[in-house]
């Protein structure tokens, strides 16, 4: 989470999990992170295909529950013990019951048949009102994967919400499986292997996924403008990472990070031109909103929400405070200071 101050006004902007002040002070006010303690073992599709209620209500819940409610968090029954079919095995946490309510949900309406677009929407909405939380990525000296699902940043909201959702499209309903697909969506080639190996410009998020065919950018294919952007905002305010601070070698490494990026042609659209898109985007599209300012690339992330009308929202984890559904985009994007338009990134259904 980055807090930029101008005379005029306070900009706030996340990349990729990190939190400083631009130019020089850090401000990380954020919680640790949830351990990644769960362990579910995926049970076979057999195991509920012939159980699985055929409505489109999840299991346990309140009586007053009805369908044209949004599956959003107050929906579920907050503390109980969640019915599991026996081969998931789920910690007694609120972690653990709530990555485990959200995977009977899934099995109840059959998420799985939907597409990956339908399907991240779905588990997005289940995280309206999560807390929004600065800086989780950067609690711990030594770089390792760092799961939370009771509070994000912008990026760690998107992470999130992907990994959980490729996963119900392969039917997979374990843990493991959501962890891994998280490690390998958040680090450059699928390996963690030190803090230089995070993606942490989005721009560099995007191209690495793009290239093990979890996400395509399709800015290009939708009229995007050339974007010139000479990227060097982490290593010029290397001071404001501590991560780079104490180690000459995260720096020069951020530095050919750098390098390799401005060697990319980057393409937006601009802010002015996003209502234009409408009828061409689908739920779940991964929204990166591209900024003005120098050595940087985007400042904040989210997904397309669209509404049953044609409506295009955007929901997404807000430095305003929580996980919310901003009515009209391209309404959204124009409202922020520095924003200048918007690169999009469609995930890949993984079936």
């Amino acid at each position: 989470m980055l807090h930029l101050f101008t005379p005029q006004n306070m900009l706030q902007f996340t990349l990729l999990g990190a939190a400083i002040v631009a130019p020089a002070t850090l401000l990380d006010g954020s919680a640790p992170p949830t351990p990644d303690s769960l362990m579910v073992a995926a049970p076979p599709r057999s195991a509920f295909s012939a159980s699985a209620p055929q409505n489109d209500a999840p299991h346990e819940l309140p009586a007053d529950w009805s369908e044209n409610q949004a599956p959003t968090l107050q929906n579920y029954p907050p503390l109980h013990e969640p019915v599991l079919p026996p081969r998931l095995q789920v910690p007694p946490d609120e972690n653990g019951r709530r990555f485990a309510r959200m995977m009977q949900n899934a099995i109840a309406r059959n998420l799985f048949d939907r597409s990956l677009g339908e399907i991240i929407q779905a588990i997005a909405e289940q995280f309206l009102g999560t807390p929004y939380i600065a800086g989780l990525l950067d609690k711990s000296n030594q770089e390792q994967l760092t799961i939370s699902l009771q509070g994000f940043d912008c990026v760690l909201f998107v992470e999130t919400v992907l990994a959980i959702a490729r996963g119900i499209a392969q039917e997979d309903y374990s843990y493991p499986g959501f962890r891994d697909r998280l490690l390998e969506q958040r680090y450059r080639h699928g390996q963690l292997n030190g803090y230089c190996s995070r993606l942490h410009y989005f721009s560099d998020w995007i191209n690495d996924n793009q290239t093990r065919n979890i996400v395509e950018n399709i800015t290009p294919k939708l009229g995007g403008f050339p974007l010139h952007k000479q990227f060097n905002f982490m290593t010029a305010n290397w001071h404001s990472y501590p991560q780079i601070a104490a180690s000459n070698a995260n720096y020069q490494c951020l530095k050919n990070v750098e390098a390799n990026l401005n060697q990319l042609q980057l393409k937006y659209i601009p802010q002015h031109q996003i209502y234009t898109l409408y009828p061409h985007l689908q739920p779940g599209d991964i929204i990166a909103t591209a900024t003005d300012i120098p050595g940087l690339d985007v400042t904040h992330t989210g997904f397309v929400y669209r509404y049953p009308d044609g409506k295009i929202g955007f929901i997404h984890a807000s430095p305003s405070g929580e996980v919310k559904i901003s009515p009209d985009l391209q309404s959204y994007v124009e409202a922020v200071d520095g924003q200048i338009g918007i690169i999009l990134a469609r995930p890949l259904d993984p079936r």
